[in-house]
């Protein structure tokens, strides 16, 4: 059991770390080869951000925990709204001005109802994988086709001061870009065993222990470059790397996911998890644009309020481990 604990925690410091060292590689790789800086923005530094979830969620499938994977990526899309964006919106308003952000919002509420909608039969298959990575492929072309189109928006901008403040030779993004991959894989083997390992041994589910442990854990880049974003002022990345992530992680991290393993679905997958997960990105979607449409800016009473459905629904989870486990001995 200790043994385990000790692989869940060095396995995430090296799974944040290396995924850092990876989206900086990956960044500064893609401006040596000419990509605009708003995609550099919204793909890598938006989407990658999610490596860890897709790494982890990859592995666990590969060895048959497919549990522990669509915990990973809906508990992590779960904690980057009500976890993340509810503690920086009570440090700071986050004002709401990316037209890009505007347009992903109400994007992420229809993907989510896409996947609720293959929970429904309780199980997903490889072609419901295949769908969910065909869309993702859609939705990255829109993106590209969308950024190319608006160049003056602030993500491109804060992009481009992100790389030109911090120029990385090419020899040395490749380099980092390569060591990223390769221990991102390895920091996601040790994660993937411990949490299983925890979870055998306290007699609850994997997917569970993917809700919680490993979704906080795999969510701590989001966590570091929001509250980077809070001391800069900067609104839009804040929303944009959160936004980025959950269209990642409800596409192309369960995607990947069931097509390496398709897996049952437990029915409280849809009516607890899947459910407050799309209420949470509803209710992003009403405190960015608010009923009239007028406003724009998440507040401090919307970030208290998304930090209290957090804390219940982990509570809720807590309790469930103490149940298993007291049932356990």
């Amino acid at each position: 059991m200790l043994l385990a604990i000790g692989s869940v925690i060095a396995g995430l410091v090296l799974l944040v770390w290396s995924a850092d060292k990876f989206v900086d590689g990956a960044a500064a790789t893609a401006r040596h080869l000419g990509m605009p800086t708003l995609l550099i923005g919204m793909v890598i530094i938006g989407f990658g951000t999610s490596a860890p979830e897709l790494a982890v969620s990859a592995m666990a499938a590969a060895d048959g925990n497919p549990g522990l994977a669509l915990g990973n990526a809906y508990g992590s899309n779960i904690t980057n709204i009500a976890l993340i964006v509810g503690l920086t919106a009570l440090i700071a308003p986050i004002a709401v001005h990316s037209q890009v952000i505007r347009k992903e919002l109400p994007l992420l509420v229809v993907l989510s109802l896409i996947a609720g909608a293959q929970l429904i039969d309780g199980r997903l298959s490889r072609l419901d994988g295949v769908v969910l990575l065909v869309v993702f492929a859609g939705v990255m072309g829109w993106s590209i086709v969308q950024g190319i189109r608006g160049k003056g928006d602030s993500l491109g901008t804060e992009a481009d001061a992100e790389l030109s403040a911090e120029p990385m030779p090419l020899k040395t993004a490749i380099l980092w870009l390569v060591i990223g991959l390769v221990l991102l894989v390895l920091s996601s083997r040790m994660l993937v065993w411990g949490a299983v390992t925890i979870a055998q041994s306290l007699g609850v589910s994997d997917l569970v222990i993917g809700l919680t442990i490993v979704a906080i854990g795999t969510s701590l880049p989001e966590l570091a470059s929001a509250l980077a974003a809070v001391k800069k002022n900067e609104h839009d990345l804040i929303l944009g790397n959160i936004l980025g992530s959950g269209i990642f992680n409800t596409l192309a991290v369960v995607g990947l996911a069931a097509t390496i393993e398709p897996m049952a679905v437990d029915p409280e997958v849809l009516y607890r998890d899947w459910m407050l997960m799309l209420a949470l990105t509803l209710g992003l979607l009403l405190m960015a644009i608010g009923l009239t449409g007028k406003r724009k800016v998440i507040s401090r009473r919307d970030g208290a309020l998304l930090m209290l459905v957090y804390v219940g629904y982990t509570g809720y989870l807590m309790s469930t481990v103490v149940s298993a486990s007291a049932g356990a001995l």
